[in-house]
Protein backbone atom coordinates (compact mmCIF):
# COMPACT_ATOMS: atom_id res chain seq x y z
CA UNK A 1 0.00 0.00 0.00
CA UNK A 2 1.43 3.41 -0.94
CA UNK A 3 1.92 6.21 1.59
CA UNK A 4 -0.98 8.27 0.24
CA UNK A 5 -3.46 5.44 0.94
CA UNK A 6 -2.29 4.75 4.50
CA UNK A 7 -3.31 6.53 7.66
CA UNK A 8 -1.37 8.90 9.86
CA UNK A 9 -0.18 7.29 13.11
CA UNK A 10 -1.78 9.24 15.97
CA UNK A 11 -1.03 7.36 19.20
CA UNK A 12 1.86 5.61 20.93
CA UNK A 13 0.06 2.28 20.50
CA UNK A 14 -0.09 2.90 16.73
CA UNK A 15 3.64 3.66 16.79
CA UNK A 16 4.32 0.41 18.61
CA UNK A 17 2.18 -1.51 16.13
CA UNK A 18 4.11 0.09 13.26
CA UNK A 19 7.36 -0.88 15.03
CA UNK A 20 8.53 2.72 15.24
CA UNK A 21 9.04 2.35 18.98
CA UNK A 22 9.22 -0.50 21.46
CA UNK A 23 6.35 -1.86 23.53
CA UNK A 24 8.48 -1.29 26.65
CA UNK A 25 8.16 2.47 26.06
CA UNK A 26 4.39 2.48 25.61
CA UNK A 27 3.39 3.56 29.13
CA UNK A 28 5.89 6.42 29.21
CA UNK A 29 4.93 7.65 25.75
CA UNK A 30 1.23 7.57 26.58
CA UNK A 31 2.01 10.09 29.34
CA UNK A 32 3.71 12.32 26.75
CA UNK A 33 0.78 11.94 24.33
CA UNK A 34 -1.63 12.96 27.08
CA UNK A 35 0.06 16.37 27.05
CA UNK A 36 1.44 16.88 23.54
CA UNK A 37 -0.08 15.91 20.21
CA UNK A 38 1.28 12.92 18.31
CA UNK A 39 0.97 12.36 14.55
CA UNK A 40 3.37 10.84 12.05
CA UNK A 41 2.35 10.79 8.40
CA UNK A 42 2.99 7.74 6.21
CA UNK A 43 5.60 9.68 4.21
CA UNK A 44 7.70 10.28 7.33
CA UNK A 45 6.99 6.88 8.92
CA UNK A 46 8.50 5.29 5.81
CA UNK A 47 11.76 7.18 6.39
CA UNK A 48 12.31 5.99 9.95
CA UNK A 49 14.78 3.17 10.49
CA UNK A 50 13.48 1.29 13.56
CA UNK A 51 16.84 -0.45 13.92
CA UNK A 52 18.64 2.86 14.44
CA UNK A 53 18.17 4.19 17.99
CA UNK A 54 19.50 7.56 16.82
CA UNK A 55 17.48 7.84 13.63
CA UNK A 56 17.23 11.59 12.84
CA UNK A 57 13.69 11.34 11.46
CA UNK A 58 12.47 9.45 14.52
CA UNK A 59 14.04 12.06 16.82
CA UNK A 60 11.88 14.72 15.20
CA UNK A 61 8.54 12.93 15.36
CA UNK A 62 8.50 9.92 17.71
CA UNK A 63 7.63 11.07 21.26
CA UNK A 64 10.27 10.84 23.97
CA UNK A 65 9.74 10.54 27.73
CA UNK A 66 12.15 13.46 28.20
CA UNK A 67 9.45 15.77 26.85
CA UNK A 68 7.92 15.76 30.32
CA UNK A 69 11.13 17.20 31.81
CA UNK A 70 10.68 20.96 31.89
CA UNK A 71 13.70 23.20 32.46
CA UNK A 72 13.40 26.49 34.38
CA UNK A 73 14.12 28.63 31.30
CA UNK A 74 11.43 26.95 29.17
CA UNK A 75 8.15 28.71 28.49
CA UNK A 76 4.76 27.63 27.01
CA UNK A 77 4.92 30.72 24.76
CA UNK A 78 8.68 30.87 24.15
CA UNK A 79 8.69 33.57 21.47
CA UNK A 80 5.97 35.75 22.97
CA UNK A 81 3.16 35.38 20.42
CA UNK A 82 0.56 36.28 23.04
CA UNK A 83 2.16 39.62 23.87
CA UNK A 84 1.79 40.74 20.24
CA UNK A 85 -1.65 39.30 19.46
CA UNK A 86 -4.17 42.16 19.18
CA UNK A 87 -6.98 39.71 18.38
CA UNK A 88 -7.55 36.02 17.75
CA UNK A 89 -5.41 34.61 14.94
CA UNK A 90 -3.22 37.69 14.44
CA UNK A 91 0.33 38.25 15.69
CA UNK A 92 1.71 41.72 14.90
CA UNK A 93 5.29 41.66 16.16
CA UNK A 94 7.00 43.57 13.35
CA UNK A 95 5.76 46.88 11.90
CA UNK A 96 5.27 45.82 8.28
CA UNK A 97 4.03 42.24 8.60
CA UNK A 98 1.64 40.05 10.54
CA UNK A 99 1.09 36.37 11.15
CA UNK A 100 -2.38 35.08 10.31
CA UNK A 101 -2.87 31.77 12.14
CA UNK A 102 -5.63 30.04 10.19
CA UNK A 103 -5.65 26.66 11.92
CA UNK A 104 -4.23 25.14 15.12
CA UNK A 105 -3.51 21.67 13.74
CA UNK A 106 -0.68 20.14 11.71
CA UNK A 107 -0.28 17.14 9.42
CA UNK A 108 2.56 15.97 11.67
CA UNK A 109 3.65 17.04 15.15
CA UNK A 110 7.32 17.88 15.66
CA UNK A 111 8.65 17.07 19.12
CA UNK A 112 10.45 20.45 19.27
CA UNK A 113 7.50 22.61 18.20
CA UNK A 114 7.53 26.08 19.76
CA UNK A 115 3.71 26.18 19.63
CA UNK A 116 3.28 22.68 21.07
CA UNK A 117 1.10 23.99 23.91
CA UNK A 118 -1.29 25.58 21.39
CA UNK A 119 -1.66 23.07 18.54
CA UNK A 120 -3.18 19.62 18.24
CA UNK A 121 -6.25 17.64 17.19
CA UNK A 122 -9.50 19.33 18.07
CA UNK A 123 -7.93 22.75 18.53
CA UNK A 124 -9.77 23.98 15.42
CA UNK A 125 -9.02 27.18 13.59
CA UNK A 126 -10.41 30.62 12.96
CA UNK A 127 -14.18 30.81 12.77
CA UNK A 128 -15.64 32.84 9.87
CA UNK A 129 -16.28 35.67 12.31
CA UNK A 130 -12.72 35.59 13.71
CA UNK A 131 -11.28 35.47 10.20
CA UNK A 132 -13.38 38.47 9.16
CA UNK A 133 -12.15 40.39 12.20
CA UNK A 134 -8.54 39.49 11.41
CA UNK A 135 -8.92 40.64 7.80
CA UNK A 136 -10.56 43.86 9.01
CA UNK A 137 -7.56 44.45 11.28
CA UNK A 138 -5.14 43.93 8.39
CA UNK A 139 -7.19 46.22 6.18
CA UNK A 140 -7.21 48.94 8.84
CA UNK A 141 -3.40 48.97 9.21
CA UNK A 142 -1.81 50.35 6.03
CA UNK A 143 1.68 49.66 7.39
CA UNK A 144 1.08 45.92 6.89
CA UNK A 145 2.94 45.08 3.68
CA UNK A 146 3.17 41.30 4.15
CA UNK A 147 0.85 38.65 5.60
CA UNK A 148 2.29 35.31 6.68
CA UNK A 149 -0.17 32.41 6.75
CA UNK A 150 0.76 30.04 9.53
CA UNK A 151 -0.79 28.02 12.31
CA UNK A 152 -0.57 25.06 12.81
CA UNK A 153 -0.19 24.42 9.11
CA UNK A 154 -2.27 26.57 6.76
CA UNK A 155 -2.11 23.98 3.98
CA UNK A 156 -4.32 21.68 6.03
CA UNK A 157 -7.37 23.73 5.12
CA UNK A 158 -9.22 22.97 1.90
CA UNK A 159 -8.16 24.53 -1.38
CA UNK A 160 -11.52 26.31 -1.49
CA UNK A 161 -11.03 27.94 1.90
CA UNK A 162 -7.41 28.77 1.12
CA UNK A 163 -8.41 30.47 -2.13
CA UNK A 164 -11.02 32.49 -0.28
CA UNK A 165 -8.44 33.74 2.25
CA UNK A 166 -5.86 34.54 -0.44
CA UNK A 167 -8.44 36.35 -2.57
CA UNK A 168 -9.57 38.48 0.37
CA UNK A 169 -5.99 39.32 1.31
CA UNK A 170 -5.10 40.19 -2.28
CA UNK A 171 -8.01 42.65 -2.33
CA UNK A 172 -6.33 44.72 0.42
CA UNK A 173 -4.35 47.29 -1.54
CA UNK A 174 -1.47 47.77 0.91
CA UNK A 175 -0.84 44.01 1.28
CA UNK A 176 1.78 43.35 -1.37
CA UNK A 177 3.21 40.00 -0.24
CA UNK A 178 1.58 36.77 0.95
CA UNK A 179 3.83 34.18 2.53
CA UNK A 180 2.81 30.62 3.46
CA UNK A 181 4.73 28.66 6.11
CA UNK A 182 4.17 24.91 5.81
CA UNK A 183 5.53 21.42 6.42
CA UNK A 184 2.95 19.75 4.16
CA UNK A 185 4.97 19.46 0.89
CA UNK A 186 7.56 17.43 2.81
CA UNK A 187 5.46 15.39 5.24
CA UNK A 188 2.27 14.93 3.19
CA UNK A 189 3.19 15.68 -0.42
CA UNK A 190 0.00 14.07 -1.74
CA UNK A 191 -1.93 17.10 -0.45
CA UNK A 192 -0.24 19.45 -2.95
CA UNK A 193 -2.94 19.26 -5.61
CA UNK A 194 -3.56 21.34 -8.69
CA UNK A 195 -6.47 22.99 -6.87
CA UNK A 196 -4.23 23.99 -3.97
CA UNK A 197 -1.67 25.49 -6.34
CA UNK A 198 -4.43 27.46 -8.07
CA UNK A 199 -5.61 28.72 -4.69
CA UNK A 200 -2.28 30.46 -4.17
CA UNK A 201 -2.11 32.06 -7.61
CA UNK A 202 -2.68 35.78 -7.29
CA UNK A 203 -1.35 39.05 -8.68
CA UNK A 204 0.36 39.69 -5.35
CA UNK A 205 3.84 38.33 -4.71
CA UNK A 206 3.35 34.92 -3.09
CA UNK A 207 6.05 32.81 -1.46
CA UNK A 208 5.90 29.34 0.09
CA UNK A 209 8.35 28.60 2.90
CA UNK A 210 8.82 24.93 3.73
CA UNK A 211 10.20 23.44 6.92
CA UNK A 212 12.76 20.65 6.49
CA UNK A 213 15.54 19.62 8.88
CA UNK A 214 17.28 16.62 7.32
CA UNK A 215 18.19 15.80 3.70
CA UNK A 216 16.28 12.49 3.87
CA UNK A 217 13.03 14.46 4.21
CA UNK A 218 13.41 15.68 0.62
CA UNK A 219 12.13 12.48 -0.93
CA UNK A 220 11.29 12.11 -4.61
CA UNK A 221 7.62 12.83 -3.84
CA UNK A 222 8.46 15.85 -1.68
CA UNK A 223 10.66 17.26 -4.44
CA UNK A 224 7.84 16.77 -6.96
CA UNK A 225 5.40 18.56 -4.65
CA UNK A 226 7.77 21.52 -4.31
CA UNK A 227 8.29 21.60 -8.06
CA UNK A 228 4.55 22.08 -8.54
CA UNK A 229 4.73 25.40 -6.70
CA UNK A 230 7.88 26.57 -8.44
CA UNK A 231 6.73 25.54 -11.91
CA UNK A 232 3.53 27.52 -11.26
CA UNK A 233 5.62 30.64 -10.61
CA UNK A 234 5.46 30.52 -6.80
CA UNK A 235 9.00 30.90 -5.37
CA UNK A 236 10.02 28.78 -2.41
CA UNK A 237 12.25 29.43 0.58
CA UNK A 238 13.08 27.13 3.47
CA UNK A 239 13.40 27.27 7.21
CA UNK A 240 15.08 24.66 9.37
CA UNK A 241 15.59 24.20 13.09
CA UNK A 242 19.01 23.29 14.45
CA UNK A 243 18.47 20.06 16.39
CA UNK A 244 20.81 17.86 18.38
CA UNK A 245 21.17 14.46 16.77
CA UNK A 246 19.33 15.54 13.63
CA UNK A 247 21.37 18.12 11.75
CA UNK A 248 24.06 19.31 14.17
CA UNK A 249 27.03 18.33 12.02
CA UNK A 250 28.40 20.18 9.00
CA UNK A 251 27.94 17.32 6.54
CA UNK A 252 24.25 16.80 7.35
CA UNK A 253 23.43 20.49 7.55
CA UNK A 254 25.35 21.24 4.36
CA UNK A 255 23.69 18.27 2.64
CA UNK A 256 20.28 19.61 3.61
CA UNK A 257 21.05 23.07 2.24
CA UNK A 258 22.42 21.65 -1.00
CA UNK A 259 19.37 19.42 -1.42
CA UNK A 260 17.10 22.44 -0.97
CA UNK A 261 19.00 24.49 -3.54
CA UNK A 262 18.89 21.56 -5.97
CA UNK A 263 15.09 21.70 -5.57
CA UNK A 264 15.20 25.42 -6.49
CA UNK A 265 14.45 26.38 -2.87
CA UNK A 266 16.53 29.13 -1.28
CA UNK A 267 17.60 28.40 2.32
CA UNK A 268 16.22 31.26 4.39
CA UNK A 269 16.40 30.68 8.16
CA UNK A 270 18.22 28.23 10.40
CA UNK A 271 16.43 28.67 13.72
CA UNK A 272 18.12 28.11 17.04
CA UNK A 273 15.67 25.77 18.79
CA UNK A 274 13.22 27.70 20.95
CA UNK A 275 12.80 27.28 24.72
CA UNK A 276 9.58 25.29 24.41
CA UNK A 277 8.77 22.99 27.35
CA UNK A 278 10.29 19.52 27.19
CA UNK A 279 12.62 20.20 24.26
CA UNK A 280 15.95 20.60 26.06
CA UNK A 281 17.27 17.23 24.88
CA UNK A 282 16.98 18.46 21.28
CA UNK A 283 18.59 21.89 21.68
CA UNK A 284 22.20 22.71 20.90
CA UNK A 285 24.14 25.62 22.34
CA UNK A 286 24.49 28.85 20.38
CA UNK A 287 28.26 28.26 20.33
CA UNK A 288 27.68 24.94 18.56
CA UNK A 289 25.37 26.63 16.07
CA UNK A 290 27.88 29.37 15.32
CA UNK A 291 30.59 26.76 14.75
CA UNK A 292 28.33 24.93 12.30
CA UNK A 293 27.69 28.14 10.37
CA UNK A 294 31.45 28.69 10.17
CA UNK A 295 31.73 25.17 8.83
CA UNK A 296 29.29 25.95 6.01
CA UNK A 297 30.92 29.23 5.01
CA UNK A 298 33.26 28.88 2.07
CA UNK A 299 32.85 25.11 1.88
CA UNK A 300 29.31 25.29 0.54
CA UNK A 301 27.94 27.64 -2.10
CA UNK A 302 26.63 31.01 -1.01
CA UNK A 303 23.22 29.78 -2.17
CA UNK A 304 23.41 27.21 0.65
CA UNK A 305 23.91 29.71 3.49
CA UNK A 306 20.82 30.29 5.67
CA UNK A 307 20.68 33.06 8.24
CA UNK A 308 21.17 31.57 11.71
CA UNK A 309 18.64 33.30 13.97
CA UNK A 310 17.46 33.34 17.55
CA UNK A 311 13.85 34.27 18.27
CA UNK A 312 14.49 36.28 21.40
CA UNK A 313 12.29 35.04 24.27
CA UNK A 314 9.58 37.44 25.36
CA UNK A 315 8.41 38.54 21.93
CA UNK A 316 11.38 40.69 20.91
CA UNK A 317 11.71 39.14 17.45
CA UNK A 318 14.41 37.32 15.52
CA UNK A 319 18.04 38.36 15.59
CA UNK A 320 20.87 36.97 13.44
CA UNK A 321 23.40 35.22 15.68
CA UNK A 322 25.78 33.83 13.08
CA UNK A 323 29.53 34.11 13.71
CA UNK A 324 31.30 37.40 13.14
CA UNK A 325 34.33 37.42 10.89
CA UNK A 326 35.53 40.83 12.08
CA UNK A 327 38.03 41.21 14.89
CA UNK A 328 37.48 43.55 17.82
CA UNK A 329 38.74 46.59 15.95
CA UNK A 330 36.70 45.81 12.86
CA UNK A 331 39.82 46.12 10.72
CA UNK A 332 40.75 42.43 10.52
CA UNK A 333 38.46 39.93 8.80
CA UNK A 334 38.71 36.16 9.07
CA UNK A 335 38.26 33.90 6.02
CA UNK A 336 36.65 30.46 6.04
CA UNK A 337 40.03 28.79 6.61
CA UNK A 338 40.55 30.80 9.80
CA UNK A 339 43.18 33.11 8.28
CA UNK A 340 42.99 36.75 9.29
CA UNK A 341 43.36 39.66 6.88
CA UNK A 342 43.68 43.37 7.57
CA UNK A 343 41.20 45.60 5.74
CA UNK A 344 42.12 47.67 3.91
CA UNK A 345 45.40 45.79 3.39
CA UNK A 346 48.62 47.52 4.36
CA UNK A 347 50.98 48.33 1.52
Amino acid sequence: MNAAARKTLRSPSALVEARLTGADRLAALEQVAARYAVAITPAMADLIDPADPNDPIARQFVPDARELERRPEENPDPIGDEAHSPLEGVVHRYPDRVLLKLVNACAIYCRFCFRREMVGPGRGGLSPQALAAALDYIGAHPEIWEVILTGGDPLLISARRLQDVVTRLAAISHVKVIRVHTRVPVVAPERISAALIRALRTRKATFVVIHANHPRELTKRARAACARFIDAGIPMLSQSVLLRGVNDDVETLGGLMRALVECRIKPYYLHHADLAPGTGHLRTSIAEGRALMRGLRGRYSGLCQPTYVLDIPGGFGKSPIGPSYLSEGGAVVEDFNGRRHRYPPRR
